[in-house]
């Protein structure tokens, strides 16, 4: 069974020189968006080592786009903006080393 979505949840970023991005009543909030799966992973025995062959699948970005925000209560000379990843689209598949870090078995 797999349940694959984005998530949207806040995030509080404590940032060298600068305040907390995220206050816990309705201050300045803002939300990040990312991949998530809940799958488990399948094993299948094979007659040669390491005798077990893992299909791990995961949820990943296919698309991102870049967001900016300016961080409130920044020190002097220390730059109050913090750019960010944000998930358009995730996709899921077996698990690609080249841009993803996998588990291993």
């Amino acid at each position: 069974m797999k349940l694959a979505y984005l998530v949207l949840g806040a995030i509080a970023l404590l940032l060298g020189g600068c305040g907390s991005v995220l206050s816990n009543t309705g201050g300045n909030l803002h939300t990040f968006v990312g991949c998530a799966v809940r799958e488990f992973t399948f094993l299948k025995p094979i007659l040669e080592p390491p005798y077990i062959e893992a299909h791990h699948r995961v949820c990943t970005y296919n698309e991102t786009r870049q967001a900016t925000v300016k961080l409130p209560n920044c020190a002097p000379g220390v730059d109050p903006f913090y750019n960010y990843p944000v998930a358009v689209r995730c996709d899921c598949g077996a698990c690609s080393t080249a841009t993803t870090e996998c588990e291993t078995v």
